[in-house]
């Protein structure tokens, strides 16, 4: 008998509902099962529910920045698995760097090739097993 694996998970998190829909749906093209949350708060409370294993971070969110979501997902040890993507706007060096110094593993400026997103994704998710 063939073993099912479960998909990857990925949260998309971005107060844009457009932008959310539209990640979600390139991700659930690619296979990966698909949660998502409005804002930062909703955000955490989901990656503590349920850890995804990446996560689509939009920096500029109501509640709690994405800055801020990074650091509460790297300060809980439970969370270590958890992979943080930011797909932001903001393509300033300060804020890249920002991100990378609260636990950011990656960063996208938006807009964003798609293809760009699946890859990255892809990279992130084969490191979180």
């Amino acid at each position: 008998m063939e073993e099912r694996v479960s998909p990857k998970t990925v949260l998309v998190v971005d107060d844009e509902s457009n932008i959310r829909m539209a990640l979600q749906f390139l991700m659930e093209e690619e296979g990966y099962a698909v949660r998502c949350a409005a804002d930062g708060d909703e955000a955490v409370e989901e990656i503590k529910k349920s850890p995804p294993d990446v996560v689509l971070l939009d920096v500029n969110i109501p509640k709690r920045s994405g800055y801020d979501v990074c650091q509460a997902v790297r300060s809980d040890p439970n969370l270590d698995q958890v992979r943080i993507l930011v797909v932001s706007a903001l393509c300033q060096h300060v804020a890249i760097e920002k991100a990378t110094a609260m636990g950011a593993d990656g960063y996208l400026t938006k807009p964003f090739s798609t293809a760009d997103v699946v890859d990255k994704v892809r990279t992130l998710a084969g490191r979180s097993n």
